[in-house]
């Protein structure tokens, strides 16, 4: 398990005035499975570190179907980060589909180290990037991939994760059926 310190550290290196700085912003809580750390409709205000446990990220439709976007898993931070930036109201859902341990301060409060800190800052810009390029290779995928071979792509980002989450989540990612995904796991099991 990676820790925020050295999560942030293999970003870019950050003094330890900074970190000192920063550090002092995040909160331990605790997520019991099926809590949401952030839900639809709601101002994000908060931005948090996953220590520990899985999170999903989803979209709900009006007629109430959800469809899973993204998993968090230990290292990454969470939050409704288009909330975070325009201050509207979020579409997305973030639920702990385990229970989680993660570190959470105010996002205005990060914001503010900017002026001092900027290797802070610098961090943040390069994780906005990564983020931003992860985004467009997801969009990619479902766009030119079959799902077969999304599945593998899957298994390779999220190694333990198949053994953790009930199945209709990750079919639910992948954008297929359950029973696609089980005929998929079954034709890759007979080699």
């Amino acid at each position: 398990m990676i820790d925020l310190k050295n999560f942030f550290n293999d970003l870019t290196s950050v003094s330890a005035e900074s970190w000192n700085k920063f550090s002092d912003l995040f909160e331990p809580r605790i997520l019991k499975k099926g809590d949401y750390f952030i839900s639809e409709g709601k101002i994000a205000k908060e931005l948090g570190f996953l220590e520990d446990g899985i999170i999903r990220v989803f979209y709900r439709n009006d007629k109430g179907a959800e469809y899973n976007k993204h998993f968090f898993v230990n290292p990454c931070l969470i939050g409704g980060y288009s909330s975070l930036i325009t201050n509207k109201p979020t579409k997305i859902n973030q639920q702990a589909l385990t229970n989680c341990t993660i570190r959470v301060a105010k996002y205005t409060d990060v914001q503010a180290l900017y002026s001092t800190c900027p290797d802070i800052e610098r961090a943040s810009r390069i994780l906005a990037e990564y983020y931003f390029v992860q985004k467009e290779q997801r969009e990619i995928e479902i766009v030119l991939l079959d799902a077969e071979e999304r599945y593998l792509i899957f298994q390779k980002q999220f190694p333990k994760l198949e053994q953790q989450i009930p199945q209709y989540h990750i079919a639910s990612y992948l954008g297929i059926t359950p029973t696609q995904l089980s005929r998929i796991r079954k034709r890759l099991s007979r080699g």
